[in-house]
């Protein structure tokens, strides 16, 4: 697989054209193996692959394209890793970076998490406090569990949260609205990952406008988690404005990734990343195989 894809690869001019990319990472194994890819957002090809995800593996790119054809690099979109930052940042600084917005919302739903966790051992810490049952059906006079009855229902809250409005059940529905009468905290977590999944949805100028009250709603909103998440969206600000103002993001490399893990399931066999990543260049990069016969 590797030789086809050598002689293949010589053939082709893999960075022609080059004005718009996307980079990422995807775990190809266990224990911590990656690889970094290099997509090109205007022929929505693979373009690079290597095995690693740091400044040195992103640099073997930028080293392969050459000088020349990273200063025509115009948009690169990215979650907001600093080893991705620095590098854009040192190879192509004309370059417009683009921060992720499924990774910022993302960067929500972890704090959301956070305070649904923050509850629910709440919930636990009194249960302990509570008296505990026998087996079998409790008798008339027993005393209510609400801290048991509280983890019980928080623990089981967490896709009703984490989903968008328009995609609940019922059963989630109900439970959303059970939130938002019992815990008004968690409940104004909630509210706060929406409104800034709602800030990616209308994008350009009036994007940002609708991200600036959410950053202020978010520095008064009490809940240490998504107070530190409002700091470490404005330090990542120029990025994410790029991304509202341009509509990049990491769509296409996302579903790169996808069909490279359906690849590492046929590279299961396979003893290193090589032939994974030939057969990865040679499915998604857009270039055929001259095949025996047929030169």
């Amino acid at each position: 697989m590797a030789r086809v894809w050598a002689d293949t690869e010589k053939t082709v001019d893999r960075f022609a054209n080059l004005r718009r990319i996307g980079i990422d990472e995807i775990a190809y194994k266990r224990h911590h193996k990656y690889l970094t890819v290099v997509v090109d957002h205007d022929s929505g090809h693979l373009i690079w692959a290597a095995p690693g995800r740091d400044t040195a593996t992103l640099r073997r790119f930028f080293d392969a394209l050459g000088a020349d054809r990273a200063a025509q690099i115009t948009h690169v979109s990215a979650d907001a890793a600093d080893w991705i930052a620095d590098v854009v940042a040192e190879r192509c600084p004309a370059a417009i970076r683009c921060a992720d917005p499924f990774h910022v919302v993302a960067w929500a739903t972890e704090a959301l998490d956070a305070e649904r966790r923050r509850a629910w051992n709440d919930a636990r810490t009194l249960a302990r406090t509570e008296a505990k049952w026998g087996r079998g059906r409790p008798a008339k006079n027993t005393a209510p569990r609400p801290g048991h009855e509280r983890a019980r229902r928080l623990k089981g809250a967490r896709y009703a949260l984490w989903k968008n409005p328009e995609d609940l059940s019922e059963r989630q529905t109900a439970k959303l609205a059970w939130i938002a009468k019992t815990d008004p905290r968690l409940y104004r977590a909630y509210l706060l990952k929406e409104g800034l999944r709602h800030v990616f949805s209308v994008k350009g100028e009036e994007g940002k406008q609708a991200l600036d009250r959410w950053i202020s709603w978010a520095r008064r909103c009490r809940i240490p988690v998504f107070v530190e998440l409002a700091g470490r969206i404005v330090r990542h600000r120029q990025a994410i404005d790029a991304a509202l103002d341009h509509g990049l993001s990491q769509g296409l490399i996302e579903s790169t990734n996808t069909k490279i893990r359906v690849l590492t399931r046929v590279a299961f066999g396979f003893h290193n990343p090589a032939a994974l990543i030939a057969l990865a260049m040679l499915a998604l990069g857009g270039h055929r195989p001259t095949l025996p016969g047929r030169g």
